[in-house]
């Protein structure tokens, strides 16, 4: 029978693999707390402009997801655990919570601006660690953080004077 390691060759180097954990478990972790911060939002969301909100939170979450899988599965990929259960997400994300019950669009889009910028925060300083240690995991992370600075210029818009 062959044996096959359960990182690639390139992966073995314990700076990268600890490096690469050590700034992409914060983007897993923020990413899990805003899809959730997301959902709270799209549900509890009310206005004039209801569905456009609506909608703009559900593809935020989406996204937010994509970008926390994209994450989480480069460190899989290297052969690291890591660990985004609901009890570390809450102790450890620098994402803060949006209102509770229902509220009108303003405040929620001003809720969740506040948590994307959280998330861009973990995201720029991902980029920055990652730059020489691992140019593929920063290939993931600024792909992450266009879309996600997309998402919020689209929510933002809607509270901008």
């Amino acid at each position: 029978m062959t044996t096959v390691d359960a990182a690639p060759k390139g992966a073995k180097d314990p700076e990268l693999t600890s490096g690469v954990a050590q700034y992409l478990g914060p983007v897993v972790i923020d990413l899990t707390a805003l899809a959730l911060e997301g959902k709270q939002a799209h549900w509890h969301v009310r206005g004039s402009n209801f569905i456009a909100v609506h909608e703009l939170l559900d593809t935020l979450v989406d996204h937010a997801r994509a970008g926390l899988d994209q994450a989480a599965e480069r460190i899989a990929a290297l052969g690291l655990p890591l660990d985004a259960r609901t009890t570390t997400v809450a102790k450890k994300t620098s994402v803060p919570s949006v209102r509770e019950g229902f509220q009108q669009s303003d405040l929620l889009i001003a809720d969740i601006v506040t948590a994307i910028d959280a998330v861009l925060v973990t995201l720029r300083a991902a980029m920055e660690g990652l730059g020489e240690l691992d140019p593929v995991s920063e290939d993931i992370v600024i792909g992450i953080t266009d879309q996600i600075e997309l998402d919020r210029w689209f929510l933002f818009s809607h509270i901008a004077e």
